[in-house]
């Protein structure tokens, strides 16, 4: 009887482990067999096991791509980061400011862009804003007496479009954590702080921050992981197929895709995902232990 109630919760769990093992285990191992092949376009059935001469090339050969995608990817996921986490802080303290009126209606219209189909989103901001001929942005650049700028077509204005547009897709999601982060900060902190003569970096800094930290961590470390592996705003304004804009950004995420789809180079590519499954992996772990 006991036998029976120790294997019961296996028996219960069994369907949901087994879809488990089909949809996320065999995916992962099967990637990683691929990785150690030389399967691409030229070899589809007569591949052939050639080792870590996958990984060797993306991680050693300096010309391959990869080091220089995985130097953009951790400066766009740095950049990204931080400029939304301040900008989220100073948004937050501004809709809890007292005295303001219609604080509700501000935070409803803040949740638009991130309830907007994300594919939606990037293509009206290639078409609407960023567009030499017909943007928003180069209309205002025209009515100022300036020359048209494409945004698209060099590496660093292409950094920089991308990042404002991520900032506006991924900021009402960081603005709705610090909201509810700061609501629960007692407000008796701020009262004795200011008969002390605190101000208002002070405050912020000596008593919001680390009164807010624990509560925001988990969130910070999701929009993270999200931003690291961010690939359809990168490819959808500059590497769509039939529409290249001329800029050569390129992240660990599309430097994948762009040697498993474009250039047909399976093995290659199934290493390079593996390798950011393990930067993940090894990067959970370590906030996982903070």
């Amino acid at each position: 009887m006991k036998s029976k109630r120790k294997f019961l919760p296996w028996m219960y769990s069994a369907p949901a482990l087994v879809l488990v093992g089909i949809i996320v285990v065999f995916p992962i191992l099967y990637t990683g067999y691929i990785s150690l092949t030389n399967m691409n376009m030229y070899h589809w059935d007569n591949y052939r096991i050639v080792g870590l001469e996958n990984y060797k090339r993306a991680l050693l050969k300096v010309d391959s791509g990869f080091i220089a995608a995985f130097l953009t990817t951790i400066l766009w996921t740095f950049a990204n980061m931080a400029l939304q986490i301040v900008t989220a802080f100073f948004l937050a303290l501004g809709l809890n400011a007292k005295g303001l009126k219609r604080a509700r209606v501000y935070k409803t219209l803040l949740m638009v862009p991130w309830a907007m189909p994300a594919y939606v989103s990037i293509l009206l901001w290639r078409v609407g804003m960023f567009n030499t001929e017909f943007g928003y942005l180069n209309k205002i650049l025209s009515s100022l007496g300036l020359e048209k700028v494409n945004f698209l077509s060099q590496n660093v204005p292409a950094f920089i479009s991308c990042m404002v547009l991520n900032l506006w897709m991924a900021l009402p999601f960081m603005v709705m954590m610090m909201d509810g982060a700061l609501k629960s900060v007692d407000k008796s902190f701020y009262e004795s702080a200011t008969l002390d003569g605190a101000g208002f970096w002070k405050q912020s800094w000596y008593i919001t921050v680390p009164a807010i930290r624990p509560i925001m961590l988990p969130s910070i470390i999701m929009t993270t992981f999200t931003t690291f592996k961010q690939f359809d705003i990168i490819y959808l304004l500059t590497q769509q197929k039939g529409s290249l804009s001329g800029a050569t950004l390129q992240t660990v995420i599309t430097y994948a895709h762009q040697n498993a789809f474009v250039t047909n180079n399976y093995g290659l590519s199934s290493a390079v995902s593996i390798v950011i499954f393990g930067i993940i992996i090894v990067f959970s772990l370590t906030t996982s232990e903070e």
